[in-house]
């Protein structure tokens, strides 16, 4: 009954009925049917202990409205045009600056929507004028945008440390290197483009550069910079260094969101309510899909699937990295048809447990979650980084291309995910160094 729950969800999943409705109503169904009407007074016990009462789980709306308000205040415009007029006069310059743009809006604001439509809207048609080859662009925009998802603050990490019970101020430590490690292999991807065909990546006109350097040139470098990074330091610092756990930092950068906007006087009743009304819808499909995962966990628990996968897996004889390197590619796969809201809610409160339990670390195996998950916004058909990219692409621009452009990016997602499963010191490291320096503080 375990793996036909299971079987049905997914099945129903793929025939598109909507993801949070679909886990609670078959769970419910499956639930009372089998352990009889007694399950429903149990539900509302789980969903209240495991959410309503999670501390943790305030940071998601807090971190949401950070991101809206910084999409709405200009403030991501105007780093993306000034970062790409400083790399212009270097083959694949804008498509670097790009990518600098991504990861320091990662650090900002987490929410990959956001950032693909800014860097689609404004980037794309400037590439194409350039010169730049379409696949090389639509690939460099797209993955760029889903940095945001192993950059901290990222809501898949709150989630994911949420669901493993692993502290979320960890899991944003652990993230960095490897996030790090990423970047790099971006930026290293388009200096060989440029090395081995300069024609995709041309440099940007000589007379367009001289018009920007100009008298005005340092303060317009710091006007763009100097709002992201106060507020990057501002979010990040105050959690590495042990000042606020994530979900006041969370509120810190809320805050701080707001008052940048207030300062380029953008800060009107429109604008905050657009951004509120984008948060609450966000904020709601994140807790609808909980409350529905919360619900189908239970259900699934109380037939005994967790303890029937256990023995299938004790049976196969793959031991912990066989069964590690299963789930990576079971969630490698699972992100081509559905969202990493439902894999983290889904899969990943069945199989953590056992991990656990054969003596994988906890928060290793939440940053290689993370790090797989951030497949799923660039895999075909369902990756949500080409719908958004697509919606805001002029109309030469194709799906096809969109597809083949991010298929170098998906390669050097899964040569980062494998660096991290082979060096395990790269996640944990960072961590160990800044809670031994925490407590010797204190």
């Amino acid at each position: 009954m375990a793996f036909l729950l299971f079987f049905t969800l997914f099945l129903l999943l793929l025939l598109g009925f909507p993801v949070a409705f679909t886990l609670g109503g078959v769970a419910v169904l499956f639930g009372a049917a089998t352990m009889g009407l007694d399950f429903l007074r149990l539900l509302p016990l789980r969903i209240w202990g495991g959410i309503m009462s999670n501390y943790v789980l305030i940071a998601v709306p807090l971190f949401v409205f950070m991101g809206v308000m910084l999409e709405k205040s200009g403030i991501a415009e105007e780093l993306l045009e000034t970062m790409a007029l400083l790399f212009g006069r270097l083959r694949g310059g804008l498509a670097i600056s790009i990518i600098a743009v991504g990861a320091l809006l990662a650090a900002s604001t987490g929410i990959v929507g956001a950032t693909v439509v800014t860097m689609g809207l404004l980037s794309l048609p400037t590439m194409i004028k350039r010169g730049y080859k379409p696949e090389i662009s639509t690939g460099t925009i797209a993955a760029s945008g889903t940095l945001g998802q192993i950059i901290p603050p990222s809501i898949v990490l709150v989630l994911l440390g949420s669901v493993m019970n692993v502290p979320v101020g960890d899991m944003f430590v652990a993230a960095v290197i490897p996030g790090g490690i990423l970047l790099s292999l971006y930026f290293a991807w388009i200096v060989v483009v440029a090395m081995v065909r300069p024609e995709w990546v041309p440099a940007m006109p000589a007379t367009e550069l001289a018009a920007f350097r100009g008298p005005n040139l340092a303060r317009q470098v710091l006007r763009a910079f100097l709002a992201p990074l106060a507020l990057m330091l501002a979010v990040l610092g105050s959690i590495f260094a042990g000042i606020a756990s994530p979900t006041e930092a969370a509120a810190v950068g809320a805050f701080g969101a707001g008052a940048l906007t207030l300062m380029r006087r953008k800060l009107t009743f429109k604008t905050l309510t657009a951004v509120m009304i984008e948060t609450t819808h966000l904020t709601s499909m994140v807790f609808i899909i909980l409350a529905g995962a919360t619900a189908f966990a239970l259900v699934f628990r109380g037939l005994g699937g967790d303890r029937q996968l256990a023995q299938l897996i004790s049976q196969a004889q793959l031991g912990p990295h066989g069964f590690l390197l299963a789930v990576m590619l079971v969630v490698f796969v699972a992100g081509f048809f559905i969202d990493f809201i439902e894999i983290i809610f889904i899969i990943v409160p069945v199989v953590s447990p056992i991990l656990h339990e054969m003596g994988i670390d906890p928060l290793w195996l939440g940053i290689l979650l993370a790090m797989n998950l951030q497949t799923s916004f660039l895999t075909p058909p369902f990756g949500f980084a080409l719908f958004y990219l697509k919606g805001v692409a002029p109309p030469s621009i194709t799906t096809v291309q969109i597809y083949r452009g991010i298929i170098p990016f998906i390669i050097i997602q899964i040569i980062a995910l494998a660096i991290v499963i082979c060096c395990p010191e790269t996640a944990l490291w960072l961590p160990d160094v800044v809670g031994n320096s925490t407590a010797a503080n204190k």
